[in-house]
């Protein structure tokens, strides 16, 4: 590496829409991760009933599912800046909604869940915008540290927020979302502070051929293919953080305040990985960077499952985010690259699908493994699992193990 370490972190800020759109897309986060507190905790409170606790997730996942592949043609189609924009907008005024619930009382909580299915619909505009802008913000030299420091701003963010929402949580409801809509609010501000910036645009009408067209060069480019699948499966088989509280109850016997500690350490060894990241990006042997961080997560898993060590298991799970981090930092850059701009929101919109549907599916598969075979055999199926996607995506996608370099590394 030829520059410092210092000009290989922060050094990337002194670009000033990266430097806004950082600061809006942090402020969102913490915003949204204090309102996912409030929420449950008030849903709750007024129907002590957890299949709406079920609910809460439910209704943001439809509409984004159902809106995902459109929304990535729009990211292609649109100013990208402009869609964060409108997103985050679409987010203040829901925060504003929930806040005007609050004060005003509510009988029932399905206009909670109306809410929450318009924020689901923002998220699935955002989502491809925001993966896809990212590259048209720094010059190329750059983006692999931008991608580094934003994943370490939206881990912080995830770690701070819903400590943040529950500490407000004791003044009532009504401050979480006045804070929350106010940080909303300066997140709309500095997005549309950041200038238009250049990008390539889809070309002919909207039809379902060009909508598409994500998923037909995600299965045709076939390292895009194996990135992508790699961490669709490893989560869906890996999802044993949706067991924490069984895990917590019944193994490790610890109460409220451990099960908090063992739900933050997964995000604490992400975002230190991400700052490390930030400093000494990764430039050689990426591929098996990638297959080694899926690797590090799926053997956490079974050690996780093995340990009745509270102390075991923290370290566990921060190493197991760390292993995440370095998979999700290889396999972002990798498909940045990879994808040309026309079509980048297009692949974006594939790649928030997978990652959707793992994660939901992931703790589906976790419950479902979790009552037929047990918690701590499920665990461990669970993680050997994933150390055999790994195995067998090696095998299948070898160009993955051989990737050296970057795709933009071999046009130098």
């Amino acid at each position: 590496m030829s520059d410092s370490p210092a000009r290989n972190g922060f050094s990337v800020l002194r670009h000033r829409n990266f430097a806004l759109y950082l600061s809006a897309r942090t402020l969102a986060t913490l915003a949204v991760q204090m309102q996912n507190v409030a929420i449950g905790w008030q849903v709750y409170a007024m129907t002590h009933n957890l299949f709406d606790l079920g609910l809460i997730g439910l209704a943001q996942f439809l509409p984004f599912l159902a809106l995902i592949l459109i929304a990535g043609h729009a990211a292609d189609r649109y100013d990208r800046r402009n869609l964060v924009a409108l997103a985050l907008f679409a987010q203040m005024l829901c925060g504003l909604m929930l806040l005007a619930f609050a004060y005003t009382g509510l009988p029932a909580v399905w206009p909670i869940f109306a809410v929450l299915v318009v924020y689901g619909s923002a998220r699935a505009f955002m989502g491809p915008a925001t993966q896809a802008i990212l590259v048209n913000l720094v010059p190329q030299q750059d983006f692999s540290k931008a991608v580094a420091l934003s994943s370490s701003s939206f881990h912080v963010a995830v770690i701070v927020g819903p400590s943040l929402g529950g500490l407000f949580y004791l003044a009532g409801p009504k401050t979480v979302y006045m804070i929350s809509s106010v940080l909303l609010v300066l997140a709309v501000i500095m997005m549309c502070l950041v200038k238009s910036v250049r990008q390539a645009s889809a070309s002919g009408p909207a039809s379902w051929h060009t909508v598409l067209e994500g998923l037909r060069f995600v299965w045709n480019k076939k390292v895009v293919l194996g990135a992508i699948s790699l961490d669709l499966f490893a989560v869906l088989f890996g999802g044993a953080t949706a067991l924490l509280p069984a895990l917590a109850h019944d193994v490790l016997h610890i109460g409220p305040s451990g099960l908090g500690a063992l739900r933050t350490m997964p995000g604490v060894g992400a975002a230190l990985c991400s700052i490390v990241l930030a400093f000494f990006p990764i430039t050689r042997r990426v591929g098996l960077w990638m297959l080694g961080g899926v690797a590090l997560f799926g053997a956490g898993t079974m050690v996780l499952g093995a340990t009745t060590s509270f102390v075991v298991a923290l370290v566990v799970l921060f190493l197991m985010g760390a292993g995440d981090m370095i998979s999700v930092y290889v396999r972002h850059l990798l498909v940045q690259y990879e994808t040309p701009d026309a079509i980048r929101g297009r692949v974006s919109a594939v790649n928030s699908v997978f990652i959707g549907a793992s994660n939901e599916l992931g703790e589906f598969e976790s419950g479902i493994t979790a009552g037929w075979l047990g918690l701590t055999r499920a665990i461990l199926f669970g993680g050997a699992a994933t150390l055999a996607v790994v195995a067998t995506w090696t095998v299948l996608f070898p160009v993955l193990s051989r990737m050296d370099r970057f795709p933009h590394d071999d046009k130098k």
